[in-house]
């Protein structure tokens, strides 16, 4: 199969069917969502976007996307947090530093941080989508002190994904595409173009492009390259420390690159309470295709 092919079945495919159609609603414009805004960490500036007074609230996007990701989520959750939405390292306005080693996990949990940090707040709510969600399921697990909740979404804790891979021959063989961005000309492959293919709201596309277009292709594959597990995949250790905050998790069952298997056991890694919401006609960015069923759960959830 054709390395464009394996992206469009893994990403494409997984985001085809919609519980919610609200991609078929007018794009909001991205400045109506909020201020933008730069925070430092280290050498690097990480921007995002803020709406709303009161708790921090952070939402940490994974790939390929950006800030904008959460904008059937925003409005909502500014009504009683402050909302800040961030790009991630290499992506759109934020620094994209050169080389492997900037994208290792302690990089990315230290930017989450430093965000929280620049807010002047002790504890923050921690909202992470993919590979936002390995990053929120680390901050967490390195910070508990400064989480006060976490909400994961499409992305299984990192134990039940690399058990998975370890057993699980459809697990390994829908994670074709990892391996792929692993290789060292994998970004040569890809454009910003195929990247956005996945954006089902025309309004929402061009805007996916533009930022796609602003943001580095290696970047973005440095994150498998730096931290996602590698063929042969070893067996979990099962030696992280638990999260010890409430954790609320979504997941669309139609997603073909992170299969359901690996949400077992998931509250055996997890000292509070674990509330799991899974939507079987969802697909890999379930925060868009049940945009308003994600919503109105972590709102009830959130102000429980």
């Amino acid at each position: 199969m054709r390395y464009w092919n394996v992206l469009r079945l893994i990403f494409c495919v997984a985001a085809g069917a919609a519980l919610v159609r609200s991609v078929a609603q007018e794009a909001p414009p991205e400045a109506s969502l909020g201020k933008d805004g730069y925070a430092p960490s280290g050498d690097e500036r990480i921007h995002y976007v803020t709406a709303g007074t009161g708790p921090l609230l952070v939402l940490i996007h994974g790939f390929p996307d950006y800030w904008y990701t959460w904008r059937r989520q925003m409005p909502a959750l500014a009504a009683r947090f402050q909302v800040v939405a961030i790009d991630q390292r290499g992506y759109n306005l934020s620094s994209q530093p050169v080389g492997v080693t900037n994208y290792l996990m302690e990089r990315l949990v230290g930017d989450i941080d430093a965000v929280v940090r620049h807010f002047g707040k002790e504890k923050a709510v921690i909202v992470g989508h993919d590979w936002g969600g390995m990053v929120a399921w680390s901050f967490a697990m390195a910070h508990p002190e400064r989480t006060e909740r976490l909400v994961i979404l499409n992305l299984p804790h990192p134990n039940g994904l690399q058990r998975e891979l370890a057993h699980n021959p459809e697990q390994r063989k829908n994670s074709g595409y990892a391996r792929e961005f692993q290789k060292p000309d994998a970004a040569s492959k890809l454009s910003v173009e195929g990247l956005a293919g996945w954006v089902h709201d025309p309004g929402a596309r061009t805007n996916y492009v533009s930022a796609f277009r602003r943001s580095s292709i290696e970047a973005m594959l440095n994150y498998y390259k730096a931290n996602y597990p590698r063929d042969p995949y070893p067996e979990p250790t099962y030696d992280r420390p638990k999260v010890r905050c409430p954790v609320l998790m979504f997941h669309g069952l139609k997603d073909t690159a992170l299969l359901p298997g690996a949400l077992n056991d998931t509250w055996n890694w997890i000292a509070s309470d674990l509330t799991l919401v899974t939507v079987p006609d969802a697909g890999h960015w379930v925060q868009q295709d049940a945009a308003e069923l994600v919503t109105r759960s972590m709102v009830a959830w959130l102000n429980r």
